[in-house]
């Protein structure tokens, strides 16, 4: 006589969820409270949790540069910038410590450290930007904590991966992203002195990533939304990001002697060094199909 096996939680047929100790638990006790609710609607509200927690070390800078902006003194033993730095550090070792992050994902950081630190210096010294408070800490007038900031789009960037699952279709060869992501990088530096090419590099964007659709998983749907369009409205939030940057003056344009909103062609270099952050994130974490398995 054949045994029936009993019946499993309808949570253990669902797609594994890579969320870590600490949102998954999160996540489980807010579906159960959310069950009486509209599939769509609890399936929104769980988006949006995975989405604050992907964002969660550019969201705590964001805060930190808010909340020192108000409360900094000018005689106290650190400077501002130095404390940002600290708490940048701090942060990433209780993140990893506390495995809210991977190494894999501590590694991207690192490359998108040096990288946009490495950039920051040549536009400071170009005069596109500058810092004007103070730092111990610092290169050629570059705060180091300012490389966090290029570190924490490659965090969200990783982390997003991992958080929905993201599968991806159609992906290019690697010459042809790295080739486009290098294009762009130099020509962040380039156009200082040849023509700018930007409105060439959106174009290859769309030829190089035209067929890529992200497959995503909210919580028990998955979804699907073309990458290039992904990058449009990332790019939205980056540029309201450096509004906050410039606001709290935590970095200022040249024609920023009255503060105003960051110009609109900002966002299209946001768009741009999006593809340069997706690119070093997939050296790291190779993209995956849907339906392949997880990496080992």
């Amino acid at each position: 006589m054949q045994q029936r096996l009993p019946d499993r939680d309808p949570e253990d047929r669902l797609p594994a969820h890579e969320t870590g100790p600490y949102l998954e638990p999160l996540r489980r006790a807010i579906r159960g409270a959310l069950g009486r609710l509209p599939w769509w609607l609890s399936e929104f509200i769980l988006f949006g949790l995975k989405q604050a927690w992907a964002c969660l070390f550019a969201g705590i800078m964001l805060g930190l540069m808010i909340a020192t902006k108000f409360a900094w003194q000018a005689d106290w033993p650190l400077y501002r910038y130095d404390f940002l730095f600290v708490m940048a550090l701090a942060i990433q070792a209780l993140f990893l410590r506390l495995r809210m992050e991977s190494w894999e994902e501590a590694k991207v950081i690192l490359v998108y450290h040096v990288t946009g630190t490495a950039m920051e210096i040549f536009k400071v010294k170009m005069g596109s930007w500058t810092y004007p408070e103070p730092a111990i800490m610092q290169i050629a007038g570059v705060p180091l904590f300012s490389g966090f900031m290029y570190a924490a789009v490659g965090s969200f960037m990783a982390r997003t991966i991992r958080i929905f699952d993201m599968r991806f279709t159609h992906f290019p060869p690697l010459w042809q992203t790295a080739a486009l992501a290098t294009a762009i990088y130099v020509n962040f530096f380039s156009h200082h002195y040849l023509p700018d090419i930007r409105y060439i590099l959106f174009a290859a964007t769309v030829l190089v990533f035209r067929r890529v659709s992200i497959h995503f998983t909210t919580d028990r749907t998955t979804l699907r939304m073309p990458l290039v369009v992904a990058a449009f409205l990332s790019s939205l939030f980056l540029w309201l990001a450096e509004n906050i940057g410039t606001i709290t003056g935590t970095w200022i344009y040249p024609s920023q002697k009255v503060w105003h909103m960051v110009s609109f062609g900002k966002l299209g270099s946001w768009y741009l060094l999006l593809y340069v952050s997706f690119v070093l994130v997939t050296l790291v974490l190779k993209p995956r199909a849907p339906g392949e398995t997880a990496r080992m």
